[in-house]
């Protein structure tokens, strides 16, 4: 579940697509089928089920 790491997509928001360090990489966390594994690596994978949108202001504002 790697992708280069200049690509341009929804995933670069969700709090599952973390950076690897030892591939150079980023890699979606979620464990995803077939058909959406072949979706997400033609970057036609719209409206995905898993996006959880990456806040990391939400923690610093609850610490206010």
């Amino acid at each position: 579940m790697y992708r280069k790491k200049n690509s341009k997509s929804k995933c670069e928001y969700c709090v599952n697509y973390i950076f690897d360090e030892y591939s150079n990489c980023y890699e979606c966390q979620v464990s995803l089928d077939e058909d959406e594994m072949s979706k997400f690596l033609t970057n036609t994978f719209d409206n995905c089920p898993y996006f959880q949108y990456d806040d990391e202001y939400k923690t610093a504002k609850k610490q206010m």
